[in-house]
């Protein structure tokens, strides 16, 4: 085979530290743009964007050339210098991340969940969402380490 060709959908989920509800309702929207600039610039393509005051999920496209974890660590460290330079000196994200493959044929359902991320949360909590996904995902965990 001449080319290496792929079509890889990540559904990424992570918090800010301590679950703390400092992402803003005023500035969500322009965060979102500026992640999705960041996967601009990494050559992936941002599907959507959403979350609530305490964490983020994003689906996009991962290419060959960039790694979950490094993709990660830079939307994560981009974004949080871009709020203390904002002066919101007291964000910062969570130490780690979940992140979920997803099928061509799911993308429409994982879209459409991460638009409806506020009627969720009115009655689930971020906690047992991600440990739902985990479940779901056959993630094996220590549950003593997920939370920082």
């Amino acid at each position: 085979m001449a080319q290496s060709l792929l079509r890889i959908y990540i559904h990424a989920v992570f918090s800010t530290k301590g679950r703390e509800p400092t992402i803003l309702e005023e500035w969500r929207t322009e965060l979102h743009s500026y992640i999705g600039g960041i996967l601009h610039n990494r050559r992936c393509d941002l599907l959507t964007a959403g979350g609530v005051e305490d964490h983020m999920h994003l689906l996009f496209r991962l290419p060959a050339t960039v790694t979950v974890a490094d993709l990660i660590r830079d939307i994560k460290s981009n974004s949080s210098a871009w709020r203390h330079q904002a002066g919101d000196h007291a964000f910062a994200w969570q130490n780690g991340y979940g992140a979920f493959s997803v099928g061509p044929t799911q993308l429409g359902d994982v879209i459409d969940y991460i638009g409806r991320q506020r009627q969720h949360h009115a009655k689930v909590s971020f906690r047992d969402e991600y440990l739902a996904f985990l479940n779901k995902y056959g993630v094996e965990y220590n549950e003593q380490y997920l939370w920082d």
